[in-house]
């Protein structure tokens, strides 16, 4: 059964834990042993008896033979099958020995086996690990399976040893990284979007700087041996270390399913255990238990302990990893739906209401505030919450104001003449339904407030935007946001390139996406791209960008894939005010901006040491913005030009 339930409704696969077997006939009762009466969810179990050699096999009068395979498809159904099996291909297979009967044994077993679990429609199969670092055989006989597949999975056991470490007593040579062997496998496999990993975990792990990189890999399942990876507790419960504990509980919150391997080695004492003890050893029984049990149960308590899914989280769910196009504000009206889903992020305007508060004080002294009235003017209004901030900041520090709502969507402009005749405005607020850069405001505004910001900041085209407006500002008026600055940061997110590739165009890796980053590895901290200042002194500005960027890896990282880059923006709306999505400084709780994502087409290979040095330009034509980008160090890439697709218009 699941090992608990995060929130109310919780469907993660993490939550699913299995146990690797040994062969038996008898699929059935292997079912019963360790579903049944075990507990565990899915067996990782042999589908070919381990003797088997078709070199070796004899054939009937006919010519032909009956595969040795644990028991027809019928002594289980379609669904059993499918939701309590994982194959695990035949151990002994070598692709690329030397020996050409062993060579050619394991071609034909591994088509057959994959063969026979497509007919049992299991959803996945677990591939023996590489046994050398040269294993272009293995990878051609793979890459030509995936492209017949539909449906099922091929996991792909990597050892995850430490660098120089032989401790997993694998026969994969020359290799130091677990992250080398995966890499140069699945470069060697185009077809990979089925290929995922299953981690052999050993009981010395890297550095956490090289873990790291697996969170942005097509992890599915964490395998645990019993003997390598759990320790002893006072009791002799099976525990595991807080380094440990932390990994596990990094693959839990990236759907990753734990795999028991192994012996039982634990003579643990059943009973009253309660699972608050596991980790101090505090548990008495009376009964000793020889199952994997216990490990069950541990894992179990290591899920339990995992912090409720936050709203905010259970809200992004459905958004994690998904690729949408950017907004275009300008030269689309946003729908009822989406200013709605905008408007319930109460961080946001809580946000502005503080910095609108702030500077009403700093331009009204106390002793002036019952007779100087501030214009306050709110370009972009859409359907009314930053007026609505705009008033009670107002109301709060008791400041007189007017409100000019400049807004441009008619559809918009409806809904603020209702708001402000249902909340009693009309003396405060005057709708404008203009576009903010052509309208000829009565008079200069103090202060104006806006929410024109995109993932990377500039990319809804805030600049061009509050340039125009700029006009209608006084002298010594100020904006809310006063600056802000995007930022970037080299990422592998298999995942989403994949998702890119899938399109078979170039175009799409020429567009830069709004997502909700789950299945990512940050290698690097980010760095500041472009920053826009308003008011500007200069408003007839060329807002055409352009920066070069270098990054380095951690040293104890190991070797890293970039996909492309992550891009997120901070701003300050006044003062001491921030409002942003760089993973450094972001906003608590806020969700109204998931970063951006600029792909690479080609990934690229980077090395500690080996400096990444990135290129970006904002582009400005006569009626649209757009950016590239390229690197030129380790090794040159296309120039991405998002011209053709992902630019915004309306200039």
């Amino acid at each position: 059964m699941p090992l608990g339930e995060r929130s109310p409704g919780d469907k993660g696969e993490s939550r699913y834990c299995g146990v690797e077997t040994e062969f038996d006939e008898d699929v059935p009762r292997l079912l019963s042993a360790n579903i049944s009466r075990g507990g565990f969810d899915f067996v990782v179990s042999p589908l070919m008896n381990p003797t088997y050699r078709p070199s070796l096999l004899e054939k009937d009068g006919n010519g032909s033979s009956v595969l040795p395979v644990a028991g027809s498809d019928l002594i289980l159904n379609p669904s059993q099958w499918s939701s309590h099996v994982v194959g695990k291909i035949s151990s002994w297979i070598d692709l690329d020995s030397e020996d050409e009967i062993l060579r050619l044994d394991s071609e034909t077993t591994l088509k057959q086996e994959i063969a026979w679990a497509s007919h049992l429609s299991l959803q996945a199969c677990l591939l023996p690990t590489p046994r050398r670092a040269s294993c272009a055989n293995y990878a051609r006989c793979i890459n030509q399976i995936l492209q017949g597949l539909t449906n099922m999975q091929l996991w792909l056991r990597i050892p995850l040893f430490k660098a120089e470490d032989d401790s997993m007593g694998t026969s994969t040579d020359d290799m130091t990284d677990a992250w080398d062997l995966w890499n140069s496998f699945r470069l060697l496999c185009e077809h990979h979007s089925q290929l995922s990993i299953a981690l052999d975990v050993s009981s010395t792990l890297p550095s956490a700087n090289s873990l790291v990189r697996w969170f942005g890999e097509p992890v599915r399942a964490a395998i645990l041996n019993t003997e390598q990876c759990f320790l002893t507790n006072a009791r002799g419960y099976p525990c595991l270390s807080k380094r440990h504990q932390k990994l596990i509980t990094g693959f839990f919150n990236h759907s990753v399913q734990i795999v028991i391997s192994g012996k039982p080695l634990h003579k643990v004492l059943r009973g009253s255990a309660d699972p608050a003890t596991l980790d101090n050893g505090d548990n008495v029984g009376c009964v000793q238990n020889n199952s994997l049990r216990p490990y069950l149960e541990y894992v179990g308590y290591l899920y339990q302990k995992l912090d409720p899914l936050p709203e905010q989280e259970r809200f992004e769910l459905g958004y994690r990893d998904f690729l949408q196009s950017p907004l275009q504000p300008l030269m689309d009206n946003l729908e009822a739906q989406t200013y709605e889903t905008f408007e319930k992020d109460t961080v946001k305007y809580t946000q502005y209401q503080r910095a609108i508060s702030q500077a009403l004080i700093d331009r009204v002294p106390d002793e002036k505030a019952s007779v100087i009235t501030t214009v306050l003017m709110v370009v972009g209004a859409g359907r009314g919450p930053l007026v609505r901030a705009s008033l009670q900041a107002a109301e709060e520090t008791g400041r007189k104001i007017k409100v000019y709502a400049v807004e441009k969507n008619p559809n918009a402009i409806v809904t603020l003449h209702s708001l402000v005749k249902l909340e009693g405005w009309e003396n405060s607020v005057t709708i404008v339904s203009s576009d903010m850069r052509s309208w000829d405001a009565p008079q200069k505004a103090d202060i104006l407030v806006s929410e024109l910001l995109g993932s990377f900041g500039d990319n809804e085209l805030s600049p061009e935007c509050l340039d125009g407006a700029q006009r209608f500002l006084k002298e010594d008026g100020l904006s809310i946001p006063s600056s802000y600055t995007s930022f970037i940061q080299p990422v592998t997110t298999s995942k989403l390139y994949n998702d890119v590739k899938s399109h078979k165009d170039l175009i799409h890796f020429e567009t830069a996406y709004v997502v909700k980053l789950h299945s990512v590895a940050r290698l690097a901290p980010t760095q500041p791209v472009f920053t826009f200042t308003h008011p500007e002194c200069s408003p007839q500005r060329n807002n055409q960008r352009y920066k070069k960027l270098q990054f380095e890896i951690p040293s104890d990282m190991g070797s890293a894939l970039v996909h492309g880059f992550a891009g997120y923006f901070d701003a300050t709306l006044y003062k001491d005010v921030h409002l942003g999505i760089e993973p450094s400084v972001a906003t608590p709780n806020m969700f109204s901006w998931f970063p951006i994502f600029f792909p690479l087409r080609t990934p690229l290979r980077i090395h500690p040491g080996s400096p990444l040095e990135v290129h970006f330009w904002r582009c400005v034509g006569s009626a649209k913005v757009w950016y590239e980008w390229c690197v030129t160090s380790p090794s040159p890439s296309a120039v991405h030009n998002s011209n053709g697709r992902s630019y915004w218009v309306g200039l």
